[in-house]
């Protein structure tokens, strides 16, 4: 059957051969004959004519061999190309693997970093017109993303001049009622013309009509396209279900699109209407919205900010108890969604194009000192009558060749590092990220790596064309490659290693910084022992426990029996964990002193007794909470380091009197100081907080941490077990270690992955740097044999030897070194947002870097000149 079929295709081939000589026969003699007769019509003989067409026409063969050539890539010229190509690496099989190996990985950490930056910043958002949609936060003294009130809302939304709708969003989960208890649900509370500002129309029933997030209508809610899948088998009966949600019954009406995700709230698996029938919603100084809003056609981003500054500002002249040092802020939505994780994306793309640049310079290298050496061959086929484009074919295809084979192992292994840099995102993190989910090859990222393959093809082909001089056959063919290619080597092939060198350099001194910031990241002071605790959090149903006294009762009762499970140290529990968002505010005023009119904004927490001891935090003054700072006594609180230096300047707090309403209120007494906790991320600076004591004002709502004696994972199933056993209704979720929460909190997720990234890509730079120059020095020692062997015979001795080789290569070194030093520091300075307490020009590190650098530099170097020490000088000048 082969036989059959290649018989066939050779068949072909002639046909298609001998119809083109027949049409070239054909139209070469149409001419000769149009010439002939305008001969003739001058005054010439039909002989004469004829011998004059044909003279001026050239030799027949030669037109024929000329118009073949110029016809440009024939099928069987392009397989000759290519089997010709094939048979010249079967030869070279080293420089074939090595070649395509390196431009593989180029190919495929170029293509595997750009697949995450198109999915967050290059893919648009499922919205209609996203960028006209805008995130509205209100600003205090405590920062710029913080929460709406639902009045200043409603003021908003009313007397803007630049939004063609204005909504809000509350993205906190809901408690639902199951037949087993409560259970944890992801959802968010939105207005009702939330999805129709957002453009998004409901696949299955309908979205909230105007007017349904009034009080009077019933409680609806809409469900996302999985949770539709996953909890209702995806069946259309789902509309008109009832759930219970925090305690209110909502009726579903609708199913969101597959794709539909909106970052700021998920996850969400449920979509209720906002009603603003609760306490907070009437309330001025309530805080707990967010709002999103489309702008009107024509309205720029910088006037419909300075529209909703003005609202605000006119909000605190209209309300000065309740919005005083209340400002507005806003942001397009794209970069609230993908803000904190463009700066990563960007720092690894570049780290990604410098990588792929490494290995394109080697590989270019390698063609070249392989065209080097091919030139007595192509000064052989051009004596022999091929022509220069023929040539120029010849490298086009073999580049094309390599960059498309490199291409396609590249994608490949682009693909399965997709699916491991995904695993390693943790999963809290990847909910907040939705356009990562399903992200992966698409037509823009398999565009991308073509593009890849074809700038490389063009290298490729370029630089072995770039070292072929057509013109001087006969020098070619007396001077051979070896004094040549010695001479370029040493000429172009070094320019190319201090690029290298160079770029390497700036990796690793990006590395170094990125590690360092983890570091430091790691070790910073959070202000407690994160060893041994284990936390859960627990929702009891706020029906059964509808008061503060049922409430502390099942708070103490908590901590009772948990304190007594074998193993445990201590417990406690709090409203927050440490090492979240840091919200959780609260306005207060000084007792008996002048307040200037601005109330002072900090964190609040109420937490139990032995809180502070299972976190083992530092008391700088005063008492810890005890056991009788309940109901019946007065109301106390603890404040941390930061609020103290700020409110109270120069003087020790503890015995000061502050008030959370106004001087009408009871006082609350300090009767502490502790060290501060890190209540934010890891990477944002202390907050001022106070400790308010959770038996004065108990909660239904709250985290339990364990200080455990033994492994603190080994208590979760004992741990769930006891508190089901003091009340089966509830709900107990997210089970975590205080050092799993540090270890995927997000701010040391970027730190981390940005480090682990920035510094694989640096290794393999170094690496590929190195293998560069030992490349250079070993190929010019190969070039300067007969040198070498003429020094040791004339009395060099093997010391100088040894310092020629070094020499050359601690120059290109230190050349490498000192450029790479000033790209360095431009480099860090782009990427600063992503540095944690180092600089830019970090000495130590820039220092470090260089000397690592330079030693391997010099290691790679030596052993081409031990080698060229070694060299007979007999064996040398006989080999010549």
């Amino acid at each position: 059957m082969n036989a059959i079929s290649h018989f066939l295709r050779k068949l072909s081939l002639l046909f298609r051969r001998n119809r083109f000589r027949s049409e070239l026969d054909e139209e070469m003699a149409f001419h000769r004959e149009q010439a002939e007769r305008d001969l003739i019509a001058s005054g010439l003989s039909p002989q004469a004519a004829h011998t004059a067409a044909m003279r001026r026409f050239g030799n027949p063969a030669g037109l024929r061999e000329q118009s073949h050539n110029t016809v440009a890539f024939r099928i069987e010229t392009i397989l000759q190309d290519l089997r010709f190509a094939l048979r010249q690496w079967s030869k070279n099989r080293g420089f074939a693997l090595t070649a395509i190996i390196i431009l593989a990985l180029g190919i495929a950490s170029s293509v595997a970093i750009f697949a995450f930056v198109d999915a967050a910043l290059i893919k648009p958002l499922p919205y209609k017109d996203p960028a006209q949609l805008v995130q509205l936060f209100e600003r205090n003294g405590l920062g710029s993303r913080f929460h709406l009130s639902y009045p200043d809302y409603i003021d908003w939304k009313r007397t803007n001049k630049s939004f063609s709708s204005l909504d809000l969003f509350a993205p906190y989960g809901f408690m639902m009622k199951t037949p087993e208890g409560l259970r944890k649900t992801d959802g968010a509370r939105v207005s009702a013309g939330f999805f129709r500002t957002l453009g998004v129309a409901p696949i299955l029933g309908r979205d909230f009509y105007d007017g349904e997030d009034a009080a009077a209508p019933a409680r609806t809610a809409l469900i996302s396209y999985s949770n539709w899948q996953k909890r209702y088998n995806g069946s259309p009966s789902v509309l008109g279900q009832r759930v219970d949600l925090d305690g209110d019954v909502y009726t579903i009406i609708g199913v969101l699109p597959r794709d539909f995700s909106f970052a700021p709230a998920e996850p969400a698996d449920f979509w209720a209407i906002e009603k603003p029938t609760g306490g907070c919603e009437k309330n001025r100084s309530c805080h707990n919205f967010f709002g999103v809003a489309r702008l009107k056609r024509g309205v720029t981003f910088a006037a419909a900010f300075a529209d909703v500054k003005s609202i605000a500002l006119q909000l605190q002249r209209q309300y000065p108890d309740d919005n005083r040092n209340r400002y507005a802020f806003m942001l397009p939505l794209t970069d609230v969604i993908v803000g904190d994780i463009r700066p990563i994306l960007l720092t690894t793309l570049a780290g990604a194009g410098l990588l792929l640049l490494i290995a394109s310079i080697n590989v270019a290298s390698l063609l070249l000192v392989r065209a080097e050496s091919r030139r007595r061959e192509m000064a052989v086929r051009g004596a022999l009558g091929a022509s220069p484009r023929r040539l120029v074919r010849q490298f086009i295809t073999e580049g094309l060749l390599l960059a498309f084979i490199a291409c396609i192992l590249g994608i490949v292994a682009a693909q399965r590092a997709m699916h491991l840099l995904a695993t390693l995102i943790p999963k809290d993190l990847i909910a907040s990220m939705p356009y990562l989910q399903g992200f992966g090859l698409n037509p823009r990222v398999i565009a991308f790596a073509c593009a890849l393959a074809l700038f490389a093809s063009a290298l490729f082909a370029l630089v072995p064309m770039s070292r072929l001089r057509f013109s001087r056959i006969s020098e070619s063919l007396s001077e051979g490659a070896r004094g040549s290619a010695g001479l370029t080597w040493r000429r172009f092939g070094a320019k190319l290693v201090v690029i290298e060198l160079s770029t390497a350099m700036v990796l690793l001194v990006g590395a170094g910084l990125l590690g360092k910031s983890f570091y430091r990241l790691l070790h910073t002071d959070i202000g407690l022992q994160p060893d041994h605790i284990a936390m859960v959090r627990v929702n009891a149903p706020p029906e059964k426990y509808k008061t503060d006294k049922p409430q502390i009762a099942l708070n103490r009762e908590i901590v009772r029996r948990v304190a007594a499970m074998p193993g445990v140290e201590s417990v406690g529990l709090t409203t927050s964990l440490p090492i979240e968002d840091g919200d959780g505010t609260t306005a207060f005023r000084y007792v008996g002193r002048p307040n200037n009119g601005a109330p002072k904004e900090v964190a609040t927490r109420y937490v139990s007794p032995g809180y502070t001891a299972t976190l083992r935090t530092t008391l700088k003054s005063g008492r810890y909470f005890t056991e009788n700072d309940d109901l019946s006594h007065p109301k106390v609180v603890i404040v941390n380091r930061t609020l103290a230096q700020k409110y109270f300047p120069g003087e020790d707090p503890v015995g000061k009197q502050i008030s959370f309403d106004d001087d009408k209120a009871p006082p609350i007494l300090i009767v502490g100081e502790i060290d501060d906790i890190q209540e934010g991320q890891l990477d944002a600076a202390p907050r001022s907080a106070m400790y308010l004591p959770l038996y004065q004002d108990g909660e239904t709502s709250f985290a339990v941490l364990v200080r455990t004696e033994q492994d603190e994972r080994t208590i979760f199933p004992a741990l769930e077990a006891t508190l089901k056993s003091i009340d089966p209704g509830m709900a107990i979720y997210d089970p975590m270690t205080m050092e799993e929460k540090i270890h995927d909190a997000p701010a040391t997720y970027l730190h981390r992955s940005s480090a682990w990234l920035v510094g694989s890509f640096a290794l393999m730079a170094l690496l590929l740097g190195i293998v560069g120059l030992y490349g250079v020095v070993a190929y010019s020692v190969s070039q300067r044999t007969r040198e070498i062997g003429v020094r040791m015979a004339l009395g060099a001795q093997r010391g100088a030897i040894y310092s020629m080789v070094m020499r050359q290569a601690g120059l290109l070194t230190g050349i490498g070194i000192a450029l790479g030093l000033a790209c360095s520091i431009g480099a860090a300075l782009a990427m600063r947002t992503l540095l944690f307490g180092v600089v830019a020009w970090d000495v130590s590190t820039l220092a470090g870097v260089a000397l690592v650098l330079a030693a391997a530099s010099l290691a790679a170097s030596f052993l081409p000149a031990r080698r060229a020490a070694s060299v007979n000088p007999t064996d040398a000048l006989r080999a010549e």
